[in-house]
């Protein structure tokens, strides 16, 4: 798939008041100053693209390719909110998206099917004057929710957010040597597993082509059904393609032509993030699923990539969190904000389960198809 080149993309004008001065607000150290706000398109502003390459906080999930990516396959509109007036450098930026849905409801996320995405502002009483600022929007406005995924900040309790989510979040310092990063790991769980993939010789590729995306997605397809989920549509990922290039990276464990277990990874800057994965349980015991995360790891390490990004677990999967754990990563909490936070339930979790009987016994072509369709309300 061909890349389009994001200075002559037309999008959609946003509903956020105006393109460019969004409006004033109290400023972050005084209630006598006053902050003005604006909104940028990231995939038309060039200065998004300086600001995440500098900016220490930026992941994938804030690059211009994984936005691209959201409106391509999703129909979402990105925007960013910042301080720093058009013309000048930017010093701060929280981006999220528009997300039309009939069956869940209009909301702005930051960002959608990102593990989190850190609000890249300088200091906590900014990121309150962020805050402040959509959530009147979000009144005024009448969307449904605002939907924030940070790492670190967190909303003062009178702002009336609440945590919508909470999760395991894991991540793997790859800044000691190769065989030190090896010791760290469970001795029976993986390290004797990844000697098993090498003496049932076991064949790891990593690319991005046709053939290596099929394969992934044949494998990810089996996952999302043993746990009642459907997959992401094929679209998704090729969209991903299109916009990363060779930082998105297809890592397929192979017994002879089998493919038994993959992983999709993201590499941005000094960061490598694991982000989808599916196996085929008929080889569980050949040590596949083994096989690729240490690929990742060696493969990061000849880049000189810092950290791998194990991404966020459910609290109550208890097998993924104890499946991390075991890979010698540092394990902490994320939750995800809400506003407003009295909201009861969620009409995405509602939607989910209630197609996982359909997931279970729908042939692969239906699966394909309630993929196509649901997956743009459940951002």
């Amino acid at each position: 798939m061909r890349r389009r080149n994001l200075s002559s993309t037309v999008l959609p004008t946003s509903t956020l008041e105006t393109s460019d001065e969004l409006l004033s607000g109290p400023g972050a150290h005084s209630t006598d100053q006053q902050l003005k706000f604006f909104r940028i398109n990231p995939l038309q502003d060039p200065r998004w693209k300086s600001f995440t390459d500098w900016h220490p906080e930026a992941s994938i999930f804030h690059t211009a390719g994984w936005l691209e990516a959201l409106q391509s396959s999703y129909g979402y509109i990105p925007n960013v909110l910042t301080t720093s007036a058009p013309g000048t450098p930017l010093q701060d930026g929280l981006p999220f998206c528009e997300v039309r849905s009939v069956l869940t409801g209009n909301r702005l996320v930051s960002l959608p099917f990102s593990d989190h995405c850190q609000p890249l502002v300088s200091h906590p009483d900014a990121f309150d004057a962020f805050v402040a600022i959509m959530t009147e929007s979000i009144e005024r406005q009448r969307w449904k929710f605002f939907e924030l995924r940070p790492i670190t900040y967190s909303p003062r309790p009178d702002s009336g957010f609440a945590v919508s989510g909470s999760f395991c979040f894991h991540r793997v310092d790859l800044r000691q040597s190769e065989q030190s990063i090896f010791k760290r790991f469970d001795k029976d769980c993986v390290q004797r597993k990844i000697r098993r993939a090498e003496r049932e010789s076991l064949i790891y590729e990593e690319g991005h082509s046709d053939k290596l995306l099929r394969c992934f997605y044949k494998l990810n397809m089996m996952t999302r059904r043993r746990h009642g989920l459907p997959p992401q549509p094929l679209k998704w990922f090729r969209s991903l393609i299109a916009a990363l290039g060779k930082d998105l990276q297809i890592r397929i464990a192979f017994k002879d032509d089998i493919p038994i277990a993959s992983i999709l990874t993201l590499t941005y800057k000094k960061k490598m993030v694991y982000k989808y994965g599916g196996s085929d349980l008929r080889y569980s015991n050949l040590g596949g699923n083994a096989l690729v995360f240490w690929g990742a790891i060696q493969d990061a390490k000849a880049k000189g990539i810092e950290e791998f990004d194990l991404g966020r677990s459910d609290l109550d999967n208890e097998g993924l969190v104890i499946f991390k754990d075991r890979w010698g990563a540092e394990r902490s909490s994320l939750n995800y904000w809400r506003y407003p936070g009295s909201m009861s339930g969620s009409r995405t979790g509602n939607l989910i389960r209630k197609t996982k009987h359909l997931v279970a016994v729908a042939p692969e072509i239906s699966l394909k198809m309630v993929s196509n369709l649901l997956y743009r309300h459940m951002g």
